[in-house]
């Protein structure tokens, strides 16, 4: 298979094209050429979009399916597709299946069902045993089969020690821990950010300090054992500062930030549709504003769609009884390249998150593999049901306003165009 990408924007500071519209030929899979034309022949495939820009594909650090137990809400061959779609070419899927992703039998399942797809998938391991915190999951094992790091979805380790044994423990292996954010006794039956929105709402409120006495114990459990920890979707303005301090110190950790906390707030709630609920939940303008510029400063570390799918008998309910989560492959890039220039974004969901989790990062360049996501900056629109090709359709996002579409990708010596 050749194909060939006319007169495209190339978006990638590794690459000595970086910046400058360029023909790309693949062959077989590898880049051959890159030259101002390139001149097509009749066997070629070719791809020629309006205002087409590529980076190096892009990475998404925390997505879930379903599969296995939840196939109702996403299977893994839809959510591939769909990511594929939505100009990514690799996801880190995340434990919250069931059973849970807490062995090395179950990574080999995921590994499996994710073979052949042009999108990548990669298993983030539970850290602990069906994700119930209480007992450490068998780490190497799962990286040996596979899995790139370990962590319980939305789940927080409340056990001081277990955290710290985890850490010391990694090292050995040089795994790398997720530590959700969110101390549970703080937290205790809150569903939205505890603030004027709450009160006014009469919901039960979540403090910000609930994130941040939770990464503040990680952290200092971090000083002490060495070792690396992320830190998945931070949401307030402390909990960037403590990022901040402890980068400062020396010490190897990492954070990510979800498009939804990046570009909406709790004044959403008005409505109580249950879309809006997430977790952590929607903060406020100025937490908001904080993410933004800590993306900008190198602070925060990737950019995440934070793919949750949820089926609509456990979302179309009220919004106390719904389950949180949103679904946000098909929409993050229009609402990202909407408040973050693209450069800042195309590093966030590139080259940082594959380092970050031990990928080999890539570049557009002769000779290498083609691993390259298509889009346009620039193409505005309103972001509606028709535009999501997930099975759940939990979006925020509907009837927003977009910045920039994605065309497809090219990977695994696939093309895919939307």
């Amino acid at each position: 298979m050749i194909t060939l990408i006319k007169s495209a924007t190339i978006i990638d500071s590794s690459s000595p094209y970086h910046q400058q519209k360029k023909d790309i030929l693949i062959q077989e899979g590898i880049i051959k050429q890159i030259d101002d034309t390139i001149p097509s022949k009749k066997e070629y495939t070719i791809v020629t979009k309006e205002n087409l820009h590529v980076s190096c594909g892009w990475f998404d650090t925390s997505v879930s399916f379903g599969e296995p137990g939840y196939e109702e809400r996403e299977t893994i061959k839809n959510g591939l597709q769909v990511a594929a779609k939505s100009g990514f070419t690799a996801v880190a899927v995340n434990a919250n299946s069931n059973p849970v992703i807490d062995n090395k039998a179950a990574v080999e399942f995921l590994i499996h069902k994710g073979n052949g797809f042009a999108t990548k998938l990669y298993p983030i391991a539970a850290l602990t045993t069906q994700s119930k915190g209480i007992d450490m999951a068998e780490l190497y094992d799962m990286q040996q089969s596979g899995a790139i790091a370990f962590g319980d979805y939305k789940k927080p380790i409340d056990n001081d020690n277990l955290m710290k044994v985890s850490l010391l423990y990694a090292q050995n292996f040089d795994g790398l821990i997720l530590s959700f954010p969110k101390n549970r006794a703080i937290a205790g039956e809150g569903i939205a950010h505890e603030g004027i929105n709450s009160t006014k709402l009469g919901l039960k409120g979540i403090p910000a300090l609930a994130e941040e006495l939770q990464i503040a114990r990680d952290l200092f459990l971090l000083e002490y054992t060495g070792g690396k920890l992320h830190i998945p979707t931070i949401s307030t303005v402390k909990s960037i500062a403590l990022i901040k301090d402890a980068k400062k110190k020396g010490l190897q950790v990492t954070c990510s930030v979800s498009a939804h906390h990046l570009t909406l707030t709790d004044n959403e709630l008005n409505e109580f549709d249950s879309n809006y609920k997430t977790n952590p939940p929607l903060r406020t303008n100025a937490d908001c504003k904080a993410l933004q510029k800590g993306v900008k400063s190198g602070i925060i570390d990737i950019i995440t769609s934070d793919h949750n799918p949820i089926d609509i008998e456990h979302k179309k309910l009220e919004f106390s009884e719904a389950k949180d989560g949103v679904i946000g492959l098909e929409s993050l890039f229009g609402a990202i390249n909407s408040v973050l220039d693209l450069n800042d974004f195309i590093e966030n969901i590139t080259s940082k998150p594959r380092q970050i989790f031990g990928l080999e990062t890539n570049s557009i360049s002769e000779g290498k593999t083609a691993d390259i996501s298509l889009f346009n900056p620039e193409e505005k629109y309103t972001f509606t049901k028709k535009d999501i090709l997930s099975t759940s359709k939990n979006s925020p996002f509907i009837n927003k306003k977009m910045n920039g579409k994605v065309y497809g990708i090219f990977s695994n010596n696939q093309l895919i165009l939307n």
